[in-house]
């Protein structure tokens, strides 16, 4: 589970570098916790980080149930795949949130992908 696990530090990076990016809005549009609410900017960069989130237990329980059921590399892909979605997406929105679909479809094909190899290496167990 080498690769695995590697790739959930991954994950657990884009995760971070969102979340930063979201308190360095907080500071420099200078909004206290906890309020939400703010200039376009800091709400898209809030926006990314709570749905970066949400999509972590998504990813985090195929990617490991992947990895046991079908293995090590077969997972790790679906899972960089997904940090790569994770990454074209927060950029996207940055940008214009009309562009973070490719990122958020992309991402979701990747779970997919994890759950249906998950589904695989059952059956054929």
């Amino acid at each position: 589970m080498f690769f695995t696990a590697w790739t959930t530090l991954a994950a657990l990076g884009v995760y971070f570098w969102t979340s930063v990016n979201a308190g360095r809005a907080r500071i420099r549009h200078n909004i206290p916790a906890p309020v939400m609410d703010g200039p376009e900017e800091f709400l898209r960069c809030q926006r990314v980080q709570a749905n970066t989130l949400e999509q972590l237990p998504l990813l985090l329980v195929p990617l490991w149930m992947c990895a046991f059921y079908l293995g090590d590399v077969w997972a790790a892909a679906g899972g960089l795949l997904w940090c790569a979605a994770r990454v074209a997406y927060a950029l996207g929105y940055y940008r214009d949130p009309a562009r973070r679909e490719l990122g958020f479809i992309t991402g979701m094909v990747a779970c997919a992908l994890l759950i249906g190899g998950t589904v695989w290496g059952l059956l054929l167990r």
